[in-house]
């Protein structure tokens, strides 16, 4: 299949450590498993942004927690630790939200490892991780978080970070911290063993819809679970057992600005160029729908 060739060769293009600026380079800094974990979920968490921003705002916090940030998230106490914090904000995340994010790690590393608490709500004869994401936010969120707020419910708070399939997001963030866990290649880490990357969900953002509105992927206009499930089948039927491989390359495709939907330069600097549907004459594009079988079958909030 051309459109699986394609996209295996566009991976292979970015499947190296340096391939494009991404906040996972800040995560490898840290040679321990449990670091990773840690900063990759904090690094994941305030993926949203500018990516300058992003990075920027990743730098500041990593620098609080010091060169152990797992051990710093197992000592955190409010009363002493919280103060540094304060003064760090990401657009509408405060510094009392990532007081609050560090207590509700805090409780997950009691259990042993983020990936303990998160398997406590994985089946792993679910058809994807989307009842383990739910579980997983829910039970996290029961966190008492009074000793940071106090009795007021701040929104949107730390729960922004805890999205849910059931609100109808897209659980970006949370899909994005899944990736790099358990996929392993020369991006991902691959630190958890218990998860299947077959079960794995595209990270959605920006650069993905565009991307996957433009080969097809999705029949779906607004972005949300719905979205990111069904794109993730799509390409499930290229990869059964690691659809999500393509997310990377995907996602930057689209930052380095070569998809062509709705861009001047058409499709001029896009590796995929001859895949996407055509332009209709007044300059649109047709409504987004699964190709014919004879040609393919139904294929980061």
């Amino acid at each position: 299949m051309l459109l699986k060739a394609r996209l295996d060769a566009l991976y292979e293009t970015f499947n190296c450590v340096d391939s494009a600026t991404d906040p996972i380079q800040i995560v490898r800094r840290f040679a321990d498993p449990a670091d990773r974990e840690v900063v990759g979920f904090c690094a994941a968490a305030l993926a949203f942004g500018r990516v300058a921003s992003v990075l920027q705002s990743i730098e500041r916090l990593v620098a609080v927690m010091g060169p152990s940030p797992a051990v710093f998230v197992r000592g955190f106490d409010v009363r002493r630790d919280a103060r540094a914090l304060k003064p760090l904000v990401h657009r509408w995340t405060s510094g009392d939200d990532l007081a609050a994010l560090v207590l509700i790690l805090q409780r997950m590393l009691d259990r042993g490892s983020i990936e303990t608490f998160f398997l406590d709500g994985y089946d792993p004869v679910a058809p994807d991780v989307g009842g383990a994401l739910e579980s997983f936010s829910s039970r996290a969120l029961a966190t008492d978080l009074r000793p940071v707020y106090g009795n007021r419910t701040p929104r949107p708070g730390v729960a922004y970070l805890f999205s849910r399939p059931s609100s109808g997001g897209a659980c970006k963030r949370l899909n994005l911290f899944l990736r790099w866990m358990v996929r392993r290649d020369a991006v991902d880490f691959g630190l958890w063993t218990r998860v299947s990357a077959a079960k794995l969900v595209v990270p959605l953002d920006t650069h993905v819809i565009r991307v996957g509105r433009c080969l097809r992927l999705t029949r779906y206009v607004s972005p949300g679970w719905k979205m990111a499930a069904e794109i993730t089948a799509s390409l499930r039927e290229l990869d059964p057992l690691d659809p999500v491989k393509y997310d990377f390359s995907l996602c930057h495709l689209g930052m380095a600005d070569q998809c062509g939907l709705n861009r001047p330069q058409g499709d001029s600097r896009c590796p995929l160029r001859g895949l996407c549907r055509p332009r209709l004459r007044n300059g649109g594009r047709r409504g987004i729908g699964r190709p014919r079988a004879s040609s393919r079958s139904s294929a980061r909030r």
